[in-house]
């Protein structure tokens, strides 16, 4: 297998399971950890709110800087291969921009500056918004994958896209 291929395949899984990982981990907090911590005691609530955001604060963190890395570098490489078609361009421009608000919201959600303490008041909402922009982006990029394939001059060119006669 070629060294450019193994990158690209890694680049790939580490986007796609981080993004898993972060829509996963905000849809459990939204719809399991927040409906099931609703009936505690404010205090008790409040604690173990406190502790679950200082923990899910470093994979928001994390997690962004590895989705700006792979998406930057899945990007590169598409590039050349979707040359002159607008329609993918302005798709994945789109996708960018949207992720940029949720790695915006997420945060905000997650962090400490009073400046977004309006936000964190109302977490349920937000959290939600943050779901729906995310499944978003995430459908998005599916079309992307999808609907434009690109097309390399030989298949020797770039070995991850596969011509219909190669199957």
């Amino acid at each position: 297998m070629e060294p450019g291929l193994v990158v690209d395949i890694l680049s790939r899984w580490v986007h796609v399971g981080t993004t898993i990982v972060l829509v996963g981990g905000s849809v459990f907090l939204r719809f399991v950890l927040m409906p099931a911590t609703a009936e505690l005691p404010d205090a008790d609530e409040q604690a173990l709110r406190a502790r679950v955001v200082s923990i899910w604060r470093k994979f928001v963190g994390m997690g962004i800087g590895l989705l700006l890395l792979s998406g930057l570098y899945n990007y590169v490489r598409a590039v050349p291969l979707h040359k002159g078609e607008g329609a993918y361009h302005a798709l994945i421009g789109t996708k960018m921009l949207l992720a940029l608000v949720v790695f915006f919201l997420a945060s905000a959600l997650t962090g400490r500056a009073q400046a977004f303490e309006r936000l964190r008041e109302n977490r349920k909402k937000w959290l939600g918004v943050t779901i729906v922009l995310a499944a978003t982006v995430v459908a998005l990029g599916g079309i992307a994958k999808v609907a434009f394939r690109g097309s390399p001059s030989t298949p020797s060119e770039n070995p991850a896209v596969s011509t219909p006669a190669e199957g």
